[in-house]
């Protein structure tokens, strides 16, 4: 969905992303309908005594819907900053911190592996939101009786800090419990491994919560099942193709330049779809004078209609603007590049000069034969293996 910034914090980058545009109203609503039943609630909680009938006369639920619901989202965002700061106390960038319409994420360039590391990193955003509770829970205890409006928002964001830092430390990877709990497996084993354990652990709460969610008719906590469910898997998964990668290069991998079929730029879009169907690839480095100047796929080609395409060549529909990669970088990098820029290939250069190409193809089957324990290493992995070579 798209996403505005608001400002930043400590140098990173606060975002509104656009389904919070639609659940802060819902939240609002959801907290002024209930406001008797929370001032009730508070009032016996050893607080000065709560008039329902105060809170709820004409828009003031409303108001203070509005109002707890902020202060709960601003909650949030010191949340997500508790864990942002501790990340880049060990030296970890953080992209952004973005509010959406399951709470807040701090969007991390690189996750960290040693396990005390990220141990301290997953207990610092519930630390943070206990400790706005305790500071909210002190004020709702030595507010006046006379300001209950201010009373009863206060008091609810004392329940729902300490809320949101006990249900975030509940063993669900990939949330902060989650997070604990592969810190503390990864201290005797092997961080796939210890992922692989408390990514199960956070699929069978996922299923757990999502069962529970729909006996309750709450779609709130059916997507946030859905949501843990997504991640645990996701992140599984990626970490484990990490340690399948671990040493291994785009240059490892990669179709040589050599051996890389090319096509020209003079060359027709009929040509250019025949010579796709006879070699089976989808994709080509366009070449000129043996400079590389661009790339056409298969999708390029489709934008020419049939009866125009002899008319037409590589060079009006081919791409300029070429995705690459350097050869010596880590293989897991160019999975990750090809999958944030929705491409199936990317340039691979070797100081400035055109060195191969690598496809998804390419790193799907390098994995497949990986984990079949499968030779790795430089030269050795593209030889020994006879990963099919082209354009993909």
């Amino acid at each position: 969905m798209r996403q505005f910034r608001i400002g930043s914090a400590f140098g990173i980058p606060l975002k509104l992303d656009l389904t919070f545009l639609l659940v802060l109203p819902l939240f609002a609503w959801l907290i002024g309908s209930q406001v008797g039943l929370w001032a009730g609630q508070l009032g016996m909680l050893g607080a000065p005594e709560l008039d329902p009938a105060a809170l709820t006369a004409g828009w003031m639920p409303w108001l203070l819907g509005i109002a707890a619901a902020i202060g709960l989202f601003v909650g949030v965002i010191l949340h997500e900053l508790g864990h942002s700061l501790v990340a880049m106390r060990f030296g970890y960038k953080i992209d952004s911190i973005t509010l959406w319409i399951f709470g807040g994420i701090a969007q991390f360039s690189e996750l960290p592996e040693a396990w005390r590391q990220e141990l301290a990193i997953a207990i610092a955003g519930p630390m943070v939101s206990i400790g706005l509770g305790v500071i909210f829970w002190v004020g709702f205890l030595l507010l006046p009786p006379g300001v209950p409006a201010l009373t009863f928002v206060v008091g609810y964001l004392a329940l729902m800090n300490l809320a949101l830092a006990v249900f975030n430390l509940l063993p669900a990877f990939p949330m902060d419990g989650g997070r604990v709990l592969r810190a503390l497996l990864a201290r005797t084993r092997p961080y796939a491994r210890a992922t692989q354990i408390a990514a199960e652990v956070g699929k069978g709460f996922a299923l757990l919560l999502g069962l529970f969610g729909l006996l309750q008719f709450n779609i709130i906590l059916i997507g946030i099942a859905f949501f843990v469910y997504i991640g645990a898997s996701g992140e599984a998964q990626q970490t484990v193709m990490k340690a399948a990668f671990e040493g291994v290069t785009v240059r490892d991998i990669m179709t040589p330049a050599a051996r890389v079929d090319t096509v020209a730029p003079d060359l027709s879009i009929t040509s250019l779809v025949e010579t796709m169907f006879r070699q089976r690839h989808t994709g080509y480095p366009v070449v000129e004078d043996g400079q590389l100047v661009g790339l056409v796929t298969l999708e390029d080609a489709q934008k020419v209609r049939p009866v125009e395409r002899e008319a037409f060549t590589v060079a009006d529909v081919m791409t300029h603007d070429l995705t690459t990669i350097e050869a010596d970088a880590e293989a897991i990098e160019a999975l990750t590049d090809i999958q944030q820029a929705g491409v199936g290939r990317l340039i691979v250069n070797d100081d400035g000069e055109f060195a191969g190409l690598i496809t998804r193809t390419d790193l799907v089957t390098a994995l497949n034969i990986i984990r079949s324990g499968g030779v790795v290493g430089h030269q050795e992995f593209g030889r020994e293996t006879e990963i099919p070579r082209g354009a993909g």
